[in-house]
């Protein structure tokens, strides 16, 4: 039995290829949102609630998280509108 992995048709190893579609998805905690974003927790909660800001999602009891791009998107668009 041949333990290394077979070369992929390209030639390149099909154990290290990359992906052909987007990055995996990637949550964030709400220190992170609130470095990227430079708004205080009680702002980001506040905008949420007025629709203004992307909704959080709830892992557990205890654990919220934010999806990156939504954040990105919010802001790129804030960003877009220059202000």
């Amino acid at each position: 039995m041949n333990a290394h992995p077979q070369p992929a048709e390209d030639g390149a190893n099909a154990e290290h290829a990359t992906p052909s579609g987007p990055p995996p998805a990637r949550l964030l905690r709400l220190p992170e949102v609130i470095n990227r974003v430079g708004l205080r927790r009680s702002a980001i909660y506040q905008r949420m609630s007025e629709g203004r800001f992307p909704k959080s999602r709830s892992l557990g009891p205890k654990c919220t998280v934010w999806v990156e791009e939504e954040i990105d998107a919010w802001i790129r668009g804030i960003a877009d509108r220059g202000g």
